[in-house]
Order: C-alpha cells, then sequence, then structure tokens
C-alpha cells in the first residue's frame, strides 16, 4: 500500500478504537449510553441482548484494525462494517417510528454509523479500482 493510502489506515485505526471502545461501555456500563440519552435502564432480557450488541461492535473493532494493516486487501472486512453502518441507522428509524425507542437516541447514529460512510465508502471503491485493474 501506497502513501497515498495512509489516510484508510488512519480511518480504519480510528473505526477500531472507537468501535472497541463503544463496545466496552456498552458491555461494562449498559446503562450509561441511554441515561446520557434520557432513557431507562433496559429490563432484562433487554439488558442482556443491549450487552451482546456491544460485544458485536467491539469485535468489529478488532477487525477494522486488522484491516488497517492493509485495507485494500481486507475490503470485505470494510464491506460487512459499511453495511452494518447502512442497516443500522435504517434499524432504528423503523424501531424509533414504531414507537419502541425514542427519535433522540438518534444522536448515537452520527458517530456510530453516518461518520464512516465516506471514508469505508473510499476504501470499497478504491479496493474495487485496484482489483479491477489487476483482473
Amino acid at each position: 500500500m501506497n502513501a497515498s493510502h495512509a489516510w484508510m489506515r488512519r480511518w480504519l485505526q480510528a473505526a477500531g478504537a472507537y468501535n472497541l471502545l463503544w463496545g466496552a461501555v456498552v458491555v461494562l456500563l449498559p446503562d450509561l449510553p441511554l441515561r446520557v440519552a434520557g432513557m431507562e435502564p433496559l429490563p432484562e432480557p433487554g439488558r442482556a441482548i443491549w450487552q451482546c450488541l456491544g460485544m458485536v461492535i467491539g469485535v468489529y473493532g478488532v477487525g477494522y484494525l486488522c484491516a488497517a494493516r492493509d485495507p485494500l486487501r481486507h475490503w470485505p472486512i470494510v464491506l460487512v462494517g459499511f453495511l452494518g453502518k447502512i442497516l443500522g441507522p435504517i434499524g432504528f428509524a423503523w424501531t424509533a417510528a414504531r414507537g419502541a425507542i425514542p427519535w433522540h437516541f438518534g444522536f448515537t447514529i452520527l458517530t456510530n454509523d453516518l461518520l464512516w460512510w465516506v471514508p469505508f465508502g473510499g476504501i470499497l471503491l478504491a479496493a474495487r479500482r485496484t482489483w479491477v485493474r489487476q483482473g
């Protein structure tokens, strides 16, 4: 990977660190993000499911850190993350529209999902160009 692709590594390293941190908070302090959003703590089994989601988010962080070593080669990891960052807001909107979660909890989508669309999309486009050239 050449120096012009260093931005990909930095974005994936940032995504890895962010996801590890967010996942750890949700697993270890599951009520904290809810309280910040002005929500009540979740009863069981919702709390356990929320903590499992935190574990999955943390695992994504490990994947992003691995992909940061060679983003163009490890584009499938970026694709899986990109899909999650598109489908997550769709799932949130569907759930909020049904009244199952308050709309203001959507503030988490800004940093959990939307922030990563452009860099992940850029990495995927660069990987596509690389693989097409290589035939």
